[in-house]
């Protein structure tokens, strides 16, 4: 098949040369000649081309503007200057600008080979965008179906935590009262079973409750400072690792997704703590600056490594960091020699989350 070759010479001869070049190096073409920048355009506008040479020096125009036409085309064609005037710095320019490759006049015995590699690096460059924009495609849709699965974990969570709190936690409580009442009316001989029973009952009740206050936690309506201070509190209560809260604010003002956010966050990056890192120590450092809100959980356990990260089943961390994304947000964790941080930033209103993005590019 031949080539669609776009020449831009001024020169009727010079672009002779190119043709009888090609043809005696085994390439077919199909050429035109334009000499002036609106013939340029107008052959640019009436179809689509394989690849252009031009000159450098026209009457018209020269080869740097004639390249910035052709690059502004949405599929641009590979570029060859074939000159005799260009300088090297000047062609090292022009490279540099997306020119694929640079002749000189009287100096064509590679033209064939240049004009074969140009076209097949420019398919490789088109098979790479399209391979690009199909993997961009798919992580946004994986990503908006991460998001969308986390809304419904939390929905299902919020309406387990009720059916807990209203149906079990209430059956229990009654038995409870119930076996109260039971206790006075028995012999003493069978008042320990009963007493065991309602140690069993007040156990279950608690359990209750804490699964609960997991799945949908209500401290979150006391504020998110008060809650993540809780919930540092319960940690060191619970697993006797030492564990230190601060907070350069008393309140901060965040919606429901982004409160749910920051909790989530410190949740499970203190259960990983627990589980994983054989920490001594733990430090959760939550502040609030100029519409930004950000959050460390620190520790100083054995540390984490991308072979952890890789692991199949890791998604923890992943789940968090798109829980981040969908507050405009942004999970980074860093490890180094004993001490690991998990680093959680908000942007809080609309300025924030422009300078944010800036920032984050």
């Amino acid at each position: 098949m031949a080539v669609n070759l776009l020449v831009i010479e001024d020169s009727a001869l010079d672009y002779e040369v190119i043709l009888a070049t090609l043809a005696s190096q085994g390439i077919a073409v199909e050429a035109l000649r334009v000499q002036t920048g609106q013939e340029l355009a107008a052959a640019l506008e009436k179809q689509s081309w394989d690849i252009v040479i031009s000159d450098h020096n026209l009457p018209d125009f020269s080869s740097g503007e004639a390249l910035d036409a052709v690059r502004a085309l949405p599929k641009p064609p590979p570029f060859i200057i074939v000159s005799g005037t260009l300088g090297e710095d000047a062609a090292v320019e022009a490279m540099r600008r997306g020119a694929d490759d640079f002749l000189i006049k009287g100096r064509l015995a590679r033209l064939g080979p240049a004009l074969r590699n140009a076209m097949e690096n420019a398919a490789l460059r088109r098979a790479k965008a399209i391979a690009d924009e199909k993997l961009r495609a798919s992580e946004e849709q994986l990503s908006n179906l991460t998001a969308h699965l986390q809304t419904v974990v939390d929905e299902e969570r919020a309406e387990i935590a009720r059916e807990i709190h209203d149906d079990v936690g209430g059956t229990l409580t009654a038995l409870k009262f119930e076996f109260s009442l039971i206790e006075k009316h028995i012999d003493d001989a069978l008042k320990p079973r009963v007493r065991r029973a309602l140690e069993t009952l007040s156990y279950a009740v608690d359990a209750s409750q804490r699964i609960a206050r997991n799945l949908h936690p209500p401290i979150l309506d006391a504020g998110l400072v008060p809650a993540i201070e809780w919930q540092v509190r319960q940690f060191q209560e619970r697993t006797g690792i030492s564990a230190r809260f601060r907070s350069n604010v008393d309140t901060v003002e965040v919606n429901t997704s982004i409160a749910m956010t920051v909790y989530r966050v410190c949740q499970e990056t203190l259960t990983n703590i627990s589980k994983h890192a054989g920490a001594s120590r733990v430090e959760v450092d939550l502040h609030y600056d100029d519409g930004f809100l950000s959050m460390e959980v620190s520790d100083d356990g054995r540390g984490i490594t991308e072979a952890d990260l890789r692991k199949a089943g890791s998604f923890g961390l992943r789940g968090l960091a798109e829980r981040a994304r969908k507050v405009n947000g942004l999970l980074d964790l860093s490890s180094a020699g004993e001490r690991t941080t998990v680093m959680l930033s908000l942007p809080l209103n609309e300025t924030a989350i422009s300078n944010f993005g800036e920032l984050s590019e």
